[in-house]
């Protein structure tokens, strides 16, 4: 900072970028007619949006509900999804940013487009330094900056996703502090600040493509890149996220029978709770797990013949007729109305066949028990994505109804079904965990 501090100056323009336009002129034609000259080491803070539109990135939201669609088309740009849940989308961009919806954006666009980030931000801000260089004959630092969400904080603030002119970072690791203590960690995100700094003289509904920061002493640091903002993958912890993410994921799984109507599972949260259930230990190497997506049609078919089976085994156990009818009526409740209901199986035909009967059950039970822990995976993935499950073990009581309605073979053994859906009312947070009663020495 010099002696007289830092100057933020705002610098509206009231002319709506189109691609093709040139933003180095558009910037000296802004600077002229607010009376501002350029000196060596200003920084000049530009919105990624302008730089977006000037370059034409543009594309077509999918068809839709637009908020659905502008999270359909985030995942189509992803190099990955870093983490979703029904009311947002967070990605890692093909840049290496990691933002909500992959920092895609539609509003002050028109239309039915959305605007991706510029495709080299870092490129974007050195050709915009080189032209008001050549024009102006200063020393102009460019900061390309966006908005984005951060970890464990609310609210949103301008980060730099392009930087020419000017450090990235102001490494004070080697220093010492006021106390004469070695500083071993800091690192200064100088570009996000002055990004930030930007920000606090505009808002989205004022038309301000530019803001100029005046007063920067950035003496002796070398010139950096947005790229070095970036944290290595290596580094990256939030991806793990440690052993205590781990309990409270397995934790968050709770049992739903109450569904939100009209929220859909979307295809893609099943597929990835079924590839986690495929990760579960089974006997031998196999995969016997399977997941039968029951549609209306057949979910009905096969509820109305496994009642049929219950009301008799009920009938027979002398249970009156009016309790059967309540119990049934609780498991219409869930069973039939739940947005997606699977059956889980196991198959047995890769199960060793013993010549006696205590060997035979015992390698039965090992592919339950290895059905069971896909279910576990299945259900605190979808959990994790903000769905509730309710696991209900009838089928198991009518293992030859299930079969014959399904035309499955003698080798597929139903584990119950699972009802999916987004709760209707968010469950409540599970108490603390304890393994009391349950971890015995011997």
């Amino acid at each position: 900072m010099s002696r007289d501090g830092v100057s933020i100056i705002p610098l509206p323009s009231a002319q709506r970028v189109q691609p093709g336009d040139d933003l180095t002129a558009l910037l000296l034609t802004t600077l002229e007619r607010h009376g501002v000259a350029p000196v060596d080491g200003d920084v000049v803070c530009v919105a990624s949006k302008v730089v977006s539109l000037a370059e034409g990135a543009l594309v077509d939201l999918p068809p839709g509900d637009p908020r659905a669609a502008r999270r359909e088309l985030a995942r189509q740009q992803a190099a990955e999804v870093v983490a979703e849940a029904p009311w947002v989308l967070i990605t890692r961009t093909v840049h290496g940013f990691v933002a909500a919806n992959g920092g895609i954006d539609a509003s002050n666009v028109g239309g039915d487009g959305a605007l991706l980030l510029p495709r080299d931000p870092d490129a974007s801000a050195a050709a915009l330094r080189a032209g008001l260089a050549a024009a102006t004959g200063r020393g102009i630092g460019v900061v390309i900056t966006d908005t984005f969400g951060r970890p464990w904080r609310r609210g949103q603030t301008e980060v730099a996703l392009g930087v020419a002119g000017l450090p990235a970072l102001r490494d004070e690791r080697g220093g010492v502090d006021l106390d004469g203590r070695p500083l071993e960690v800091t690192e200064a995100a100088l570009a996000d600040a002055v990004a930030a700094a930007a920000d606090l003289v505009r808002r989205k509904d004022t038309g301000t493509p530019f803001v100029l920061v005046r007063g920067l002493d950035t003496a002796g640091l070398p010139d950096g890149t947005g790229a070095d903002l970036i944290r290595p993958l290596s580094e990256d912890l939030f991806a793990t996220g440690g052993p205590t993410a781990a309990e409270r994921a397995v934790a968050r799984r709770r049992t739903v029978r109450r569904f939100a109507p009209g929220v859909a599972v979307p295809a893609h949260v099943l597929a990835a709770a079924v590839a986690a259930a495929g990760t579960a230990p089974a006997p031998h190497g196999t995969r016997p797990w399977r997941f039968l997506r029951l549609r209306h049609a057949t979910r009905h078919r096969l509820l109305d013949a496994m009642a049929t089976r219950w009301r008799a085994d009920l009938l027979g156990d002398g249970v009156a007729e009016e309790v059967i009818a309540r119990r049934l009526a609780r498991s219409d409740a869930v069973l039939r109305t739940a947005p997606e209901l699977l059956l889980p199986g196991v198959r047995l035909d890769e199960a060793h066949h013993y010549p006696d009967e205590r060997r035979r059950r015992a390698e039965r039970d090992l592919f339950v028990l290895s059905g069971g822990a896909a279910l576990q995976n299945l259900q605190v993935v979808l959990a994790a994505h903000g769905f509730g499950t309710a696991w209900i073990s009838s089928t198991a009581f009518c293992p030859d109804t299930v079969r014959d309605v399904l035309a499955l073979p003698a080798a597929f053994e139903p584990l119950g079904m699972v009802a999916v859906g987004a709760p209707a009312t968010p469950p409540p947070p599970r108490g603390p965990l304890a393994a009391d009663g349950l971890l015995a020495d011997v």
